[in-house]
């Protein structure tokens, strides 16, 4: 039987390989509400223009329009690099219950500048296939270089 964790963050990848596809940062994200995927985004900064097109805030926004509110504190939000500062304040705002990720980053990751950005009743979990979301980012940028 498959993980729920690892079947979601498959999710979350295949949003990542969408990204890679379009020449974007290969990370990917879901929120799934009651085994449900509600929201589905990956980062659009280049195709945007927009500094925050980020995966996070893509599938928080279409989340809250699925759900009719800003708040998502029974949701699980998959993402398979760990989210920068800026997105870990969106998910902290919209209040999301849980967070899933699957690679850290070491430059940008919100642990760089806190231990704990988010909603005080939130948890997390790292490292949900780590090594594949990883792999994705270092393709990307060995190419760019």
């Amino acid at each position: 039987m498959i993980d729920t964790d690892d079947l979601f963050m498959d999710m979350a990848l295949a949003q990542a390989r969408q990204a890679l596809d379009e020449g974007e940062i290969p990370i990917g994200a879901v929120v799934v509400c009651d085994g449900q995927v509600i929201g589905r985004g990956h980062n659009m900064t280049e195709q945007l223009n927009d500094v925050t097109a980020h995966a996070e805030m893509m599938a928080i926004t279409s989340a809250t329009q699925t759900l009719g509110g800003k708040y998502l504190p029974d949701c699980t939000l998959y993402v398979t690099v760990e989210p920068c500062l800026m997105c870990a304040g969106a998910i902290a705002w919209a209040q999301i219950g849980r967070i899933v990720f699957g690679t850290p980053d070491v430059k940008r990751g919100y642990s760089t500048y806190t231990s704990n950005p988010f909603h005080p009743r939130a948890t997390v979990v790292s490292g949900v296939r780590a090594d594949e979301a990883a792999q994705l980012m270092k393709d990307f940028f060995a190419k760019r270089r």
